[in-house]
């Protein structure tokens, strides 16, 4: 095994898992999920205020928000958790090791090829959705647009690397995927319904301070907030601007959280995997 590290041995690997994804349509078949998806929420996101058809960008861009929430962490965490474990498992992580490769390039590697593939079949699924779509669109509507699908694959980036995480520290891939469906069900379900909770019970005086950097915890809820922001009237539909200041919604500090959120899991990925 090799020392150091060297960019050039990552990129193989990360050709080599994005190849795979794609030869076995795993990136078509993601993009064709996301676009259909898309499609149908825009058209019917404002059936709850008794219409449907194609809405404006605030109506489609909220609903939108909840359907990428559920879908896109579900998906890196079951692209991720089969990383190493998988490996492992099937026997063919001794036979990788004992390349001329160093266990650091070969995670990091594994990760960029996945990422790789998880942000193309993201932003192609959006992308058609938003070539369907731009009949309703003006210049503002797809700035706005095209924020929300970055935000997506950071997001999805973020929830690959605990995905990645969990692959590293499972026993084997049971175990691992036990822990990402954990996980998806913690940070997009539980999470905010015990915040909630705790907001009805004390009829709102739960530490208003603390509550924001609380919901800055959860990447998921770091994505909403960067979206829900962006226009006044997502802003509305979502009610969240009451509980989080507007100074804490810079994108630029949420965009550095989420990066945190991508970066602390995958390094301790690497460091526990050496």
């Amino acid at each position: 095994m090799s020392c150091g590290f060297q960019p050039g041995q990552v990129k193989v690997i990360a050709f080599k898992e994005f190849r795979d994804r794609i030869r076995s349509r795993w990136v078509l078949t993601m993009a064709l999920v996301l676009a259909l998806f898309a499609l149908v929420i825009a058209y019917f996101g404002a059936a709850q205020q008794g219409a449907v058809g194609m809405a404006g960008i605030e109506v489609t861009l909220a609903s939108l928000v909840s359907l990428v929430i559920y879908l896109v962490p579900l998906i890196a965490l079951v692209l991720g958790f089969d990383a190493i474990a998988g490996e492992r498992e099937r026997g063919s992580l001794d036979l990788l090791l004992s390349l001329p490769i160093t266990r650091v390039e070969l995670l990091v590697g594994k990760y960029s090829g996945l990422s790789m593939a998880l942000a193309v079949a993201t932003l192609a699924g959006f992308g058609v959705a938003a070539a369907v779509l731009s009949f309703r669109f003006d210049l503002n509507a797809f700035y706005h647009y095209t924020a929300f699908m970055l935000s997506a694959v950071l997001m999805g980036m973020a929830f690959l690397s605990i995905g990645i995480l969990v692959s590293v520290l499972a026993a084997d891939r049971t175990q691992a995927s036990g822990i990402a469906i954990g996980l998806w069900f913690f940070f997009v379900l539980a999470y905010d319904l015990v915040l909630l909770g705790i907001l009805v019970v004390t009829k709102g005086s739960f530490a208003p301070d603390i509550f924001p950097l609380l919901l800055m915890l959860n990447p998921a809820d770091v994505f909403r907030i960067l979206n829900i922001f962006s226009l006044e009237e997502v802003r509305t539909l979502y009610g969240l601007a009451t509980v989080f200041p507007e100074a804490l919604a810079n994108p630029w500090l949420l965009g550095t959280v989420m990066l945190a959120w991508i970066l602390a899991p995958l390094g301790i990925a690497v460091w526990r995997f050496k």
